[in-house]
C-alpha cells in the first residue's frame, strides 16, 4: 500500500476535505421521486426490478456522483432504491447535525413508506457507516450488507486525515463535487452547509466496538480497494467481526473499483467485476 499522503491524494469528496406523514408525496425530477421522512424531504431513484437493493452514497456527495456508474449495471439485475441522505443533493435538511443514527433511522422509514419489509443495503464510504448503523438500529430492515470504502474504527485511517477536520478547508473539496451539487441546487449557502455538517460528522466520529460489529447477524460483504483510504488488514479485521462476513479487496482507490466519479476511467472493466461479486454475495443462500 502507498504511503499515507498518497493515498489520501486519491480519496475523493467531503472525507477528503480536510478538511410527517406516512403517505409518500411524490414527483418526478430527475427521474427521481420524494418522500416526507422524519421532517424533511427525502429524495430516492427506483430502477430496476428484483430484490431490492438500497444504495448510500458517501459523504459531500449524491447518487449520481458515487453511484452514477454502477447504477444501471445493477437495475439489471436488482430493484435498485437509490437515496440522497440529509443535506445533500436533492434532500432537504433539518435544523440538527447530519448523524450516522439520524441517517438510518430516514433509510427505516423511507423502506416503511415503500412498503419494503427487508431490503439488501449498498453503503459507500460514509453511507458505509449509515449502513452499519442501520444493522445495528433497525436489524429488521436489513436482509444483506455492503460495506464499501468504510472503517469502523477511527485507527483506520491515517492521523493526517483526522486533523484535516479541525480545520476543514472548502477548497480542498473536489471541483466535481461542487459541480454536480450545483446542477441540483444553485444555492451556494447550501453546498456550505453540507461541507460544514459533513465535516462536522467526522470530526465528531466515534468507534463502533468489536462488540457492535459482532452483534450485525446480517451477512456483511466488506470490501476494499488496494489504495484505499482505510486500509485492507482494518477491512479484513472487520469482516472477520461480522458473525456471516466476506471480503473483497480490488485494486483503486475509495470507490474507485466501482466507477466513483472523481476517478474518470471510463474504460475500466473492474466495475463490471465488482457488480458481479456483489450479485453472486447476494444471490448466495
Amino acid at each position: 500500500m502507498k504511503n499515507a499522503s498518497n493515498t489520501l491524494s486519491q480519496i475523493p469528496l467531503l472525507i477528503m476535505a480536510m478538511m410527517t406523514t406516512s403517505a409518500i408525496h411524490a414527483q418526478t425530477i430527475d427521474a427521481g421521486q420524494y418522500a416526507n421522512v422524519n421532517g424533511i424531504k427525502m429524495y430516492y431513484e427506483v430502477h430496476g426490478t428484483g430484490k431490492p437493493l438500497v444504495l448510500l452514497h458517501g459523504g459531500g456527495s449524491t447518487i449520481k456522483t458515487s453511484f452514477g456508474k454502477i447504477m444501471p449495471i445493477l437495475a439489471k439485475t436488482h430493484q435498485v432504491i437509490a437515496i440522497e441522505l440529509q443535506a445533500h443533493g436533492h434532500t432537504g435538511d433539518r435544523n440538527a447535525p447530519v448523524t450516522f443514527a439520524q441517517d438510518a433511522s430516514d433509510v427505516a422509514e423511507l423502506l416503511k413508506q415503500l412498503n419494503i419489509p427487508k431490503a439488501d443495503i449498498f453503503g459507500f464510504s460514509n453511507g458505509g457507516q449509515t449502513a452499519i448503523q442501520l444493522a445495528l438500529d433497525h436489524p429488521n430492515r436489513i436482509n444483506k450488507l455492503i460495506i464499501a470504502s468504510a472503517f469502523y474504527k477511527r485507527d483506520a485511517a491515517p492521523a493526517a486525515f483526522w486533523e484535516g477536520f479541525k480545520n476543514p478547508q472548502f477548497s480542498s473539496m473536489p471541483q466535481v463535487y461542487k459541480d454536480e451539487f450545483a446542477k441540483i441546487n444553485s444555492d451556494p449557502t447550501a453546498l456550505m452547509n453540507m461541507f460544514n455538517k459533513d465535516a462536522h460528522r467526522m470530526l465528531m466520529f466515534k468507534d463502533w466496538s468489536d462488540e457492535e460489529i459482532k452483534s450485525i447477524q446480517a451477512p456483511a460483504l466488506v470490501v476494499i480497494g488496494d489504495r484505499d483510504l482505510a486500509s485492507p488488514e482494518h477491512a479484513a479485521q472487520m469482516a472477520r467481526l461480522f458473525p456471516h462476513g466476506r471480503l473483497a479487496i480490488l485494486p483503486g482507490g475509495h470507490g474507485e473499483y466501482f466507477g466513483e466519479m472523481y476517478f474518470p476511467d471510463k474504460g475500466s472493466k473492474i466495475p463490471e467485476l465488482f457488480a458481479a461479486i456483489l450479485d453472486e454475495f447476494l444471490a448466495d443462500a
